[in-house]
């Protein structure tokens, strides 16, 4: 059993037989990711450090997408509010 693999054993794999579970969480994904920036664009007059959380979604991809929804979500400008 060989328990390291080199770029050049990526050749010899089956990709057919791995696409059908990669695909399903690329998609899922690219569709947090989407979905996370669209929130942030559209409440971006509430919301502080937009910058920050643009870069957090786009650079850790699910994972800062999912903290943007837990965390970013709750980070109101509190100017912004109404009275």
């Amino acid at each position: 059993m060989k328990l390291h693999y080199g770029f050049d054993d990526l050749g010899q794999l089956d990709w057919a037989s791995i696409l059908p579970i990669i695909l399903p969480l690329i998609f899922v994904g690219l569709v947090l990711i989407i979905v996370a920036l669209f929130d942030l664009y559209r409440h971006r007059d509430m919301r502080e450090n937009i910058l920050m959380w643009t870069i957090i979604i786009l650079f850790f991809n699910s994972i800062g997408s999912v903290l943007y929804f837990i965390i970013g979500r709750k980070d109101v400008n509190k100017h912004a509010l109404r009275d």
